[in-house]
């Protein structure tokens, strides 16, 4: 009698931008303009790196629409807002960030990751501060932690502290990967402006929790993107392996091309793991030959 093997069922990978519209996508991906922006990006994609809680918090009704306009398995990462991570002490943050996280709840379960963006300011003597501001936060949430503090790269005591105050709070260390985006020559205008806006740190690899984040800043060269991304797609199956959502977040320099190298990702992960692929986007068929070309 044949043994057949049935393959593992491994956790799901949250893929998303910075953003959920752009001018440009309603022509380009989603080949026409019908219905709200989130909605058609949701169908799509399964998660989203909402940037627009670090500027401003909605109001409990726009979250409310957001919940309504995504499927049950969407996932949104939301940063806490700037009082929070970049003004004052973060332990008398502590009850502002609890604010916030009530009017992020009505998102229920997906609310995938709450992110505390720190300043490269914050050093290794805010350690206590951080340690004292995680531990005041709510533990029904998840939540992940960035820093750019180059003390935090070295691989040394510093670094050792900080990932032993997330892994002892069950926070997700997040991974800053820009090194596609600083290779290579500077090609225009805005790729210039990006690289003077995005930190240029060591990409130090670690789960400190069970849903590691990872941040990758292309650039408009698909051959770099590419060498930058293949270890990723190992890695990102060893986590799944380990039984740990990943969450894989995609920027460009100008990121209506982030969609394709969201796509060049999957395509990447797809050709080595098969039996476990991704869904793959689509794209306006009338536009994709068009705009690829011009991004590569």
């Amino acid at each position: 009698m044949t043994n057949i093997q049935t393959p593992q069922i491994l956790p799901e990978v949250c893929i998303g931008l910075p953003q959920w519209q752009h001018g440009r996508w309603p022509t380009t991906w989603f080949g026409h303009s019908k219905g709200t922006s989130l909605g058609r990006y949701a169908t799509q994609l399964n998660s989203v790196e909402g940037n627009t809680t670090f500027y401003h918090l909605p109001t409990p009704d726009t979250v409310l629409t957001w919940h309504k306009s995504t499927p049950a398995a969407f996932r949104f990462t939301f940063k806490f807002h700037r009082s929070i991570s970049h003004e004052g002490r973060l332990s008398q943050n502590i009850p502002m960030a609890c604010q916030q996280l009530i009017l992020l709840s009505s998102l229920e379960e997906k609310l995938g990751l709450v992110m505390l963006q720190l300043p490269a300011s914050f050093g290794p003597a805010g350690l206590a501060e951080l340690d004292t501001f995680l531990a005041g936060l709510p533990k029904a949430f998840r939540y992940a932690v960035e820093v750019r503090h180059l003390a935090f790269f070295a691989k040394r005591d510093d670094e050792k502290a900080l990932n032993r105050c997330l892994m002892r709070h069950n926070v997700n260390r997040v991974i800053m990967d820009t090194r596609a985006l600083f290779s290579g020559p500077v090609d225009c205008e805005l790729t210039a402006e990006v690289r003077t806006k995005k930190p240029r740190v060591p990409v130090n690899v670690i789960a400190t929790a069970d849903q590691p984040v990872m941040r990758f800043v292309g650039n408009n060269d698909d051959s770099d993107n590419e060498a930058c991304l293949l270890p990723w797609v190992a890695k990102c199956h060893q986590w799944r392996q380990q039984g740990k959502t990943c969450y894989l977040f995609f920027h460009r320099p100008d990121n209506q091309d982030a969609p394709w190298l969201a796509q060049q990702f999957i395509r990447l992960y797809n050709s080595q793991f098969a039996e476990h692929a991704l869904p793959l986007l689509s794209f306006n068929p009338e536009q994709t030959d068009t705009a690829q070309s011009s991004l590569f």
